[in-house]
This record gives structure tokens, C-alpha cells and sequence, in this order.
């Protein structure tokens, strides 16, 4: 195994934290190109994996328009965009938001959040209402019943996890994500195959539909001031989806695919990992990426330290 690399988190002339960090990244013709930390370890990616979870519903016949697939392979931030688009999805295929298996919760970010007032929590504002709803369509698609979807035994997670395997690799377990879908445990190698099964699809194939819908709509993806949605925004070609706990999908303008996971969990690592990745690599990264990915350490409203990667 390589040694991992690591961030520190400078604060004044003090290191004051570490994060380690495992990655790996795929050239364009699937070659590796780097492999650092324990790569082969399962780790958990969370909502990267989303886009397959995706490209499964839309395997088992879920009618989706782009907009709505972009949604389901995304975190949305609950911003009224988000809501109009996830319920629409529901009330077009006659699907209560009832039925959603995700928890009630309040909308990702500050402006969101101050924005939802005092009203009580809700599915549709979950950051994973897009694809749970996208689940019920496929759910109901096939036939299958509505209740105990999230199932990792029920036909369309089986079908998830068959299809998880067959673009990036081996599942090496299974346990409950936060949103009450399974999460499935895979290696960071399975992860970026992943990327590269997006970067490559065939035009019509659920994959490039996938890919497609999320360049087409980034905001969908996350929202306002978010880094995918930020990094698609801003570099032609990227892709991107964050997930919980330190975890980073992405494929680079130059075809390139990126998978990372922070050892501990802290999500401040990734953007600067991903950055020192996007450097070392010679892509011009625009300011407003930077800014998000790597906002600088501050004391007394101003900065005083930053993250600094070591390879």
C-alpha cells in the first residue's frame, strides 16, 4: 500500500489538524495513474454512487426527463427549485410523497435553511428525495410494490447493486445509508470505474443519459454555492458528486476519472484534494472553483491559515 496523502490544516503558523486521504485516478484509457492510501479497502462512497443508483432506475424503465435525472443522481439543497422538480416528478406518475422512505429533513445551507422558516421538516426537502422518488418510478414501473423499497432484498436494490457491479466492481457488504437506501461498500477502484463508465458511455446508453443530465443540469445537482455544482458549471467535460463523510466521484475535463475518500470523514479535505489533483494534472481551474473547494482558514472573520496537501 502507498502512503495516503494528507492535508493539513494550517492555522497561523501552527498545523493544527491532519486528514488522510486515499485516491485513486483513472487516465482515459483506464490505465491507472495514481494510487495513494489504502485503496483496496471497502469504503463506503455514499452519494457518489448516485449516478448508478440513477442509471439503475432508469435500466428498469423509470420514465425520467433530464431535469429529474439530474435531481435523482444528485444531494439537492432543498432550495424551492429542488422541491418543484421532485414533486413534479412524484405528482406525474401519480405517487404520493408519502410514499417516500426517506426522512423528513430541512433543506442543505444556510440561505436554504433560513429560507424554510419555521415550517416542520419534510421527504421532499431531504437531500436524496430526487432519488428516492426516482426509485418509486422504477418501483412502479416494474410492477414491484412501493412499500419496502429501500430493501436491500427487494428486486430494484438487488437490480441496483447487480448493476453497481457490473460498472465498477465487487459490493464487499451492504448496511443503511442516512436516507435509509442501502449503502453499498465498494473499493475506491470500483468507484472511479465508475467515472470512466460515465465519461465514456455510448450516446442513448443509461450511462451518457446520466452523464448528460447532470452536465446539462448542475444545479439540480446540488445547488447554489455547492462544489458539483460549482466544478460542472465551470469546467467543460467535468463531472462531479460529492458524498457524505469525506468522499469525492469525479471525472476530469480531460477524461481523467478521481475517486477519494478522507480517512476520518472531514469533508474540508476533499476540495483541496481535488484541486492539488486537478493542478498536478495542468487544468486551468477558474477562481470561483477554488473559492468553494478550499475556502481559507479564518480567525476573527479573516483568514489565518489554509489546507495544504501533501503527496
Amino acid at each position: 500500500m502507498s502512503q495516503p496523502w494528507v492535508v493539513e490544516v494550517t492555522r497561523g503558523p501552527f498545523v493544527e489538524s491532519e486528514h488522510r486521504v486515499a485516491l485513486v485516478v483513472l487516465e482515459p484509457d483506464g490505465t491507472t495513474a495514481l494510487r495513494a492510501g489504502a485503496v483496496d479497502a471497502p469504503v463506503l462512497a455514499r452519494s457518489a454512487l448516485k449516478p448508478v443508483q440513477a442509471m439503475a432506475t432508469i435500466e428498469l424503465g423509470a420514465d425520467l426527463e433530464d431535469r429529474e435525472l439530474a435531481l435523482a443522481a444528485g444531494s439537492h439543497s432543498g432550495e424551492p427549485g429542488h422541491l418543484a422538480v421532485v414533486g413534479g416528478l412524484l405528482a406525474r406518475h401519480g405517487l404520493d410523497p408519502a410514499a417516500l422512505a426517506c426522512p423528513p429533513a430541512r433543506p442543505l445551507g444556510l440561505a436554504a435553511d433560513h429560507a424554510w422558516g419555521e415550517r416542520p421538516p419534510d421527504r421532499l426537502a431531504m437531500n436524496c428525495s430526487g432519488k428516492h422518488a426516482a426509485m418509486l418510478v422504477a418501483a412502479a414501473a416494474q410492477g414491484w410494490p412501493l412499500s419496502g423499497y429501500t430493501d436491500p432484498e427487494h428486486p430494484l436494490q438487488r437490480h441496483v447493486r447487480g448493476t453497481l457491479e457490473r460498472v465498477g466492481g465487487p459490493v464487499h457488504g451492504v448496511t443503511v445509508d442516512g436516507c435509509g437506501a442501502p449503502a453499498f461498500a465498494t473499493g475506491l477502484d470500483a468507484v472511479a470505474r465508475l467515472g470512466r463508465r460515465l465519461a465514456d458511455a455510448a450516446p442513448g446508453s443509461p450511462e451518457h443519459r446520466v452523464a448528460a443530465a447532470m452536465r446539462a443540469h448542475p444545479w439540480l445537482v446540488a445547488g447554489s454555492d455547492r462544489l458539483d455544482t460549482v466544478l460542472m458549471s465551470s469546467l467543460v467535460g467535468s463531472l462531479s458528486k460529492v458524498g457524505a463523510e469525506g468522499v469525492v466521484l469525479a471525472v476530469l475535463p480531460d477524461g481523467a476519472s478521481l475517486a477519494l475518500k478522507v480517512v476520518d470523514g472531514a469533508a474540508r479535505a476533499v476540495g483541496p484534494v481535488l484541486l492539488a489533483v486537478l493542478d498536478e494534472r495542468g487544468v486551468a481551474v477558474p477562481e470561483a472553483i477554488r473559492a468553494i473547494a478550499d475556502p481559507p482558514v479564518r480567525g476573527g472573520g479573516h483568514p489565518i491559515g489554509a489546507h495544504r496537501v501533501r503527496a
